[in-house]
């Protein structure tokens, strides 16, 4: 099977995922959550003017020149409307959030009165409107605020309480279990024995996919027998997992198993490598509904894998509108040699340049290197057979997470 490139193969994963089921959350539930309807304002915010300050509701034309004294008639607090009108003459007594009286339009901070008895001295003119918020200059009832397909920040759930939405309309978080495979691999804090090493791509993965807004299963380790991956297999269609991520064994050597295991078990095989580097064994294929990526063993590998194939999906099986990772450009911090038929993802570090973004890959880039992975911020995009390059050309990167 010949190698087949990126974005193939991606359209591959993401063909026939669609955005799941629908359910209501309460809004102290909706964080990461995608919206599954547009979501209009109930109420207009703030619903009449009201102080932006603490001080003196008064009208304009009274406080044109200073200064100038007005006869006090009352006092407005938050949510304790005053029942009069403010004639000329007058002020009333107003703090931050009271909602401004009838005939006043104008709020004079207290800063700048000097009150006594029952009169209030402005020391300094102020001009009609300063201190007032408007009625509706956030927003009004029926404004379209928030769309379908927006997974929600912590700002868009303020916004929505704003809105009068105690409970939200989103798609289901999809189901993603992560199994290692392979005898070498031991859980971190064991003591490796020789040959041995320490299970890492899992954490990443399981970490990454939650961020992402989905709901998470690790299988652990399996070993090298057909038997115990495809019992993991099992387990994870028994949960009613949307992907299994499989991580190791995904090649055709005589010990990379997960295959054979997955075609026991059913497996309808999309592909299983890809023009890309790292990660050229790259399995992808559906069980059932269940969708399969099978990612190398190498801990970079891996997290290409997945950064590149995985969260698209996750995205898409959510209902995000941004599913797919979006390139932008920046220059070269390094010059690079020529690439040959595999589009390479390079680990760079990033910083702010007189022209723009520097992206500059690190030295090593073999796919067994976890540390230089953790101090990158972007991935440098190589199209396959892209001639040299030196420092300061035109390249298109990846922002990583954080």
């Amino acid at each position: 099977m010949a190698l087949m490139p990126v974005v193939e193969a991606l359209q591959r994963v993401l063909a026939g995922a669609g955005a799941l089921k629908t359910e209501t959350v309460k809004l102290d539930d909706a964080l990461g959550r995608v919206l599954a309807e547009d979501l209009a304002a109930l109420r207009t915010q703030p619903p009449a003017a009201v102080s932006a300050m603490d001080g003196y509701a008064v009208r304009a034309a009274d406080v044109a020149q200073a200064p100038v004294t007005l006869r006090l008639i009352g006092e407005v607090a938050a949510g304790h409307p005053f029942d009069g009108d403010v004639k000329a003459g007058q002020a009333a007594r107003i703090f931050t959030g009271g909602m401004m009286p009838a005939g006043a339009d104008t709020v004079v901070i207290q800063e700048l009165t000097a009150c006594a008895g029952n009169s209030v001295t402005i020391q300094k003119a102020t001009t009609q409107g300063r201190n007032v918020r408007g009625q509706g200059i956030d927003f009004n009832q029926g404004d379209m605020l928030l769309r379908k397909g927006k997974r929600l920040s912590d700002r868009d759930v303020m916004l929505a309480a704003g809105m009068n939405h105690a409970r939200l309309s989103v798609f289901r978080r999809p189901k993603v279990a992560v199994l290692g495979t392979g005898d070498e691999l031991v859980a971190p804090g064991s003591r490796p024995g020789p040959g041995e090493i320490v299970y890492s791509n899992g954490f990443a993965i399981l970490a990454m996919a939650g961020s992402a807004g989905a709901e998470v299963n690790d299988l652990g380790i399996a070993h090298d027998r057909i038997e115990d991956i495809a019992a993991a297999v099992r387990r994870a269609r028994d949960w009613g997992a949307d992907i299994l991520v499989t991580s190791g064994g995904a090649s055709v050597g005589e010990h990379d198993l997960v295959q054979r295991a997955l075609a026991s078990e059913g497996l309808e095989l999309s592909f299983w490598r890809v023009a890309l580097r790292p990660g050229r064994p790259m399995m992808h294929g559906r069980l059932g509904a269940m969708h399969v990526l099978g990612v190398p063993g190498n801990p970079v590998s891996a997290y290409v894998c997945a950064f590149l194939f995985l969260l698209p999906l996750i995205g898409r099986l959510c209902g995000r509108s941004d599913a797919e990772h979006v390139p932008e450009p920046a220059r070269l911090g390094r010059g690079l040699p020529a690439n040959d038929e595999r589009a390479d993802y390079l680990r760079a570090t990033l910083e702010m340049g007189p022209d723009g973004p520097v992206a500059t890959p690190v030295p090593a880039q073999d796919s067994s290197l976890m540390a230089p992975l953790a101090r990158a911020d972007c991935l440098v995009i190589r199209e396959p057979h892209a001639p040299a390059a030196v420092a300061g050309s035109p390249c298109v990167i990846l922002k990583l997470g954080l």
